[in-house]
C-alpha cells in the first residue's frame, strides 16, 4: 500500500510541475527521433537487399 501511495504522489508531482505544452513537446521530440531511426533502418535493409542481388 505504501508503494502505491508513493507512485501516485510522484505522478501527481510530475503532472503539476510540467505544463501540458512541455509534455506534448517531449512526446513529439521522442516520436521524431524514433521515426528517423526507423527510416534509417528501413533504408539500410533495402540497401542490403539490393547489394545481395547484385552479386
Amino acid at each position: 500500500m505504501k508503494n502505491y501511495i508513493l507512485r501516485i504522489s510522484l505522478m501527481l508531482m510530475v503532472l503539476l510541475t510540467f505544463t501540458s505544452c512541455e509534455v506534448v513537446e517531449g512526446i513529439f521530440n521522442l516520436g521524431v527521433g524514433v521515426g528517423i531511426f526507423i527510416v534509417i533502418a528501413i533504408l539500410a535493409v533495402i540497401i542490403w537487399i539490393i547489394s545481395r542481388f547484385k552479386k
